[in-house]
């Protein structure tokens, strides 16, 4: 699929079917979650795959959004800032969040590409999944992300206007500066 596909098809999904997604698909997805950015070079995220029911169960539970148990794959998406801090002080924590979001968008990519479906969780109880995984307490959960064929088609997504977004030189100036100093209108609006 062309880029601009994918993009067009990425959609939270919350309700699967009971196919379960190959291991291989997944860790492919994985493998592009690592072509990310990352501050310096650095790659401080591991992928914790969960398969099995009953902990599914559990990361429902944990995350109070039930639908969660529906999927048959989970891939927790962790991170370690120690590295990062050590170099970037405390900047690094925060170079650690952004390079995280962009591993999870070409994750959630990639799962579109391959034909699955996913949902980027980012509220659950940390302390109950880092117990019951065994996952260090120094460890970031950064998302959950369930996985599997979708139940239904998704819904047009909201798409906010690209004019609602963007600002010129300064905040609240919504307008870009002329290229050339004469003509018809010294300030035209950049969508119009």
């Amino acid at each position: 699929m062309d880029l601009d596909t994918v993009i067009e098809k990425r959609s939270s999904i919350r309700t699967f079917t009971s196919k379960t997604p190959s291991w291989k698909l997944v860790l492919e997805a994985i493998d592009t979650a690592n072509q990310a950015p990352f501050a310096g070079n650095h790659n401080n995220l591991k992928f914790l795959i969960i398969e099995n029911g009953e902990a599914i169960k559990k990361l429902a539970k944990f995350s109070n959004q039930h639908w969660i148990a529906e999927a048959s794959t989970i891939v927790l998406v962790l991170s370690d800032d120690t590295h990062l801090e050590n170099i970037y002080g405390t900047r690094g924590r925060v170079y650690s969040r952004q390079q995280a979001g962009a591993a999870i968008e070409n994750f959630l990519l990639k799962i579109i590409d391959l034909g699955l479906s996913a949902c980027w969780v980012g509220a659950y109880t940390d302390e109950l999944i880092k117990e019951i995984f065994e996952i260090p307490q120094h460890i970031q959960i950064e998302a959950l992300i369930p996985i599997g064929y979708a139940k239904e088609k998704p819904a047009k997504k909201r798409k906010k206007e690209l004019k609602n977004s963007i600002y010129w030189e300064k905040w609240g100036n919504d307008k870009k500066a002329p290229i050339l100093k004469e003509g018809p209108d010294p300030n035209p609006s950049a969508f119009e």
